[in-house]
């Protein structure tokens, strides 16, 4: 119970309502100094009120305390200035991090940390990577192979190689491109040179890259793109020159397998006949690869599309590790009825997450969130409450069952919960975890972890600017009970 001092309010002490951040509390005591409430189970941090009838009046804010809090031992407290869209854990005990930011925990007020920034797992900025004026663009993802680093996005260039690059390059482990020099002539009497370009003579065009992943040695590489393309740098031009770089390019459609040299590897999803890929989603898409248990080598696709390769599909299937169909995901279904925004999957509980704008799955009610089993069956045991004012974007389940939650929801189940709560494996609030405030923005990814000194930790990553009520600047380390 707590008292909140206030005056004027015993001629109305029969009609008062008192809230925490819109959680309505029962009332113990009204006296002339204040007003006595008991903080409900599902209280969170916030503005307190008291109304009468349409009468609101607001009072201070009051912190509740709960399971979740954020982590003093992470020193990055300034965050990002932009979004934060994948984080590489490295074998030295530190971190990459790369999205679409200029400046990382204040760091980069000198010089600017274009999209990439290595850090220790306390947080604290590394200054050893030398990234020079890193991307010129937004990085997606970081994959390391082989002690390389294969960074994707939407860029065209990468510290000193400020052109010939298509939104795929590989770095050096020390966060420098990767370079080859490539001898050059020109005309008669001109003296030959030599020109640096990246190593790695692969990317995509019509579109960025979202994912890479490492598929037994090769690169399987997802996006937007409508085009894989090479570069030759040793042709002779009209000027019978070769200082002029031409480019070839492939119509491959949102999914490519590449080897490690860049080369596309024509055995996955490619017709030979036509020298094309297969056709794909017939909208965008997003995927989650499976590297773990039976399902690896296996590729999720998800995204705005009901077609794939020609076939219907409901905005989510399944390839096996050779790009074909895996007929043993919902086989007998007909899938999303709607777009899906997000898909994770725990290996630990063997379930798949689901978030979008659909209704329902395989003809069954389902707003806006499902908990599908591994062979794309819905999780009966999962039953998403009333959303309002909004739909997840983002939700990942942890590996003792509870659930992660981001999106633009204001209410959940009839509770107020502002774009961030923690759900147990069945769909209900975790009672003491749905403390926490206004968040403002959405995740897009959580790392289980730990802190500074050893407490059970996650990493949160994506583009927001509040936790809590708090500033917080796309990344930060919150503690967990």
């Amino acid at each position: 119970m707590v008292t909140i001092a206030a005056q004027g309010l015993l001629d109305y002490k029969d009609q008062l309502v008192f809230r925490f951040n819109g959680e309505e509390a029962a009332i113990q005591e009204v006296t002339e100094e204040g007003i006595s409430v008991t903080v409900p189970d599902f209280a969170s941090t916030g503005i307190t009120s008291i109304s009468v009838g349409e009468v609101v009046v607001f009072g201070p804010e009051f912190k509740v305390d709960g399971k979740i809090s954020i982590d003093p031992t992470f020193a990055a407290r300034q965050g990002t200035n932009g979004a934060v869209a994948d984080v590489l854990f490295t074998d030295n005990d530190k971190m990459i991090v790369v999205g679409n930011f200029t400046n990382y925990d204040n760091k980069g007020i000198i010089r600017p940390i274009n999209r990439i920034a290595r850090a220790f797992l306390d947080g604290n900025y590394d200054a050893g990577l030398r990234s020079g004026t890193g991307a010129n663009g937004y990085i997606s993802e970081i994959l390391e192979v082989n002690s390389k680093y294969f960074i994707g996005g939407s860029f065209s260039g990468y510290a000193q190689r400020t052109g010939n690059i298509s939104n795929l390059t590989m770095l050096n482990d020390n966060g420098s491109i990767d370079t080859m020099g490539v001898h050059t002539w020109r005309r008669p009497n001109q003296n030959d040179t030599i020109q640096y370009f990246a190593r790695f003579n692969a990317g995509f065009d019509g579109g960025g890259v979202n994912r890479i992943y490492n598929q037994d040695g090769k690169l399987l590489v997802t996006g937007s793109f409508r085009y894989y393309v090479t570069r030759q740098y040793d042709k002779s031009n009209a000027l019978e020159t070769r200082d002029t770089v031409i480019v070839d390019s492939t119509e491959v459609r949102q999914l490519a397998r590449l080897n490690l040299d860049g080369s596309l590897d024509k055995t996955y999803r490619f017709d030979g006949g036509a020298n094309k890929s297969l056709t794909g989603p017939n909208g965008n898409s997003d995927t989650y690869y499976h590297d773990e248990g039976s399902l690896k080598g296996r590729l999720l696709v998800f995204g705005s599309f009901n077609q794939f390769d020609g076939l219907p599909a409901g905005y989510i299937l399944r390839l096996n590790a050779d790009g074909t169909i895996d007929e043993t995901f919902n086989a007998a279904g007909a899938g999303f009825d709607y777009v899906v925004s997000s898909v994770t999957y725990n290996a630990v509980t063997h379930k798949y997450i689901v978030c979008g704008n659909f209704r329902s799955y395989n003809g069954q009610s389902q707003v806006g969130m499902a908990m599908l089993n591994e062979d794309g069956s819905l999780d009966d045991s999962f039953v998403p409450r009333v959303f309002e004012n909004g739909l997840p974007s983002f939700a990942k389940q942890l590996n003792d069952g509870l659930i992660i939650v981001s999106g633009g929801f204001t209410k959940y189940d009839d509770r107020v919960r502002n774009r961030f709560m923690v759900l147990n494996a069945d769909g209900t609030l975790a009672l003491g975890y749905n403390a926490v405030g206004n968040f403002a923005g959405t995740l897009y990814n959580v790392f289980e972890t730990k802190s500074a000194d050893d407490k059970r930790a996650l990493l949160l990553i994506g583009n927001f600017s509040q936790f809590n009520g708090e500033d917080a600047n796309n990344i930060i380390r919150v503690l967990i009970e």
